[in-house]
């Protein structure tokens, strides 16, 4: 049974992250390498309640702000080549790429 290696990508801006994804399966297709994905897992949404009245007098009126975290696996086969190919993908800023190998 072949190798696997399967890729998680995560980031704020799911723009960027989907832009990384397509470089992935470009490169599968040029290599012929079979995969698996994006699979886009549930983004994670955190919020953070902030007061906006500097002191404790007066109505309490409150901001909202939220950050969401996109997430997405592409699962691979572990071919020399294309792993190598996949390691110098250029990742912007605010997208993090995690690789690992499964039997």
């Amino acid at each position: 049974m072949p190798q696997k290696a399967r890729i998680s990508l995560s980031g704020i801006d799911s723009q960027k992250v989907d832009l990384v994804c397509r470089q992935i399966r470009e490169i599968s297709q040029k290599t012929g390498v079979e995969i698996a994905g994006p699979i886009p897992l549930p983004t994670k949404r955190l919020r953070v309640p902030v007061r906006k009245g500097p002191d404790g007098g007066g109505s309490s009126t409150i901001d909202h702000w939220e950050m969401r975290i996109h997430k997405r696996l592409i699962d691979i086969d572990a071919d020399e080549r294309a792993l190598r190919q996949v390691m110098r993908i250029q990742v912007p800023d605010g997208v993090n790429i995690e690789i690992v190998l499964k039997s």
